[in-house]
């Protein structure tokens, strides 16, 4: 988890990401549909701009994945080299609690509940507000329609998860207003563990 993954393969192997962006980019012009293009494991500004360049060289619209404390962090300098961040919840849990994901023994640590984590996310969504660019989250914490909430509250434009959980958390979210969603988002924050979190929210 700490080693080479996501946009670090393309330091020893720029053709990868080339080749990569390059079948996108024809994707897009035979579709008609440009997508958003996004890195994870980003960590400094300085990969995002390097990123970016290579995506808009293409036509293409550029955004990176906050999966890393640091990316939350700095989360205002990298917006300012992006057109779009999305949050990794699952990562970002992982790397903040210092806890495998795929431990079950660790499980109570990588709540995405976790207070320390809810902040990073608030430092990343309060980042993009100010420059006026989506922040979106993906991971499971999304499909959580309590914690759908607490993000939209927090500042998250979007939200994405698998199908099966869209008509439970679109439920919850129509009944919601914004101003509400931002107190509860609040209580959430002030909490001091991941079930007392919950139980505030809820």
């Amino acid at each position: 988890a700490l080693g080479v993954r996501g946009i670090r393969i393309a330091a020893n192997n720029p053709g990868l990401l080339a080749n990569q962006l390059e079948a996108i980019a024809k994707a897009a012009e035979r579709s008609g549909n440009p997508p958003w293009v996004m890195a994870p494991m980003i960590a400094t500004a300085a990969e995002a701009a390097q990123f970016a360049e290579l995506v808009r060289q293409r036509g293409l619209t550029a955004g990176v994945m906050i999966e890393i404390p640091a990316a939350a962090i700095l989360a205002p300098a990298i917006l300012a080299e992006v057109d779009f961040v999305s949050i990794g919840t699952n990562d970002l849990t992982q790397y903040t609690m210092a806890a495998d994901r795929m431990s079950a023994e660790l499980a109570s640590l990588t709540d995405p509940w976790q207070p320390a984590v809810l902040k990073l996310v608030q430092m990343a969504a309060q980042a993009g507000q100010r420059a006026g660019k989506p922040v979106g989250v993906c991971g499971e914490a999304a499909a959580d329609p309590a914690l759908a909430v607490v993000l939209v509250g927090l500042g998250v434009t979007s939200l994405s998860m698998a199908p099966r959980a869209l008509p439970a958390v679109a439920e919850v979210l129509s009944g919601v207003s914004l101003e509400r969603a931002q107190q509860i988002a609040g209580s959430a924050l002030a909490a001091r563990s991941p079930s007392e979190a919950k139980a505030a929210v809820r």
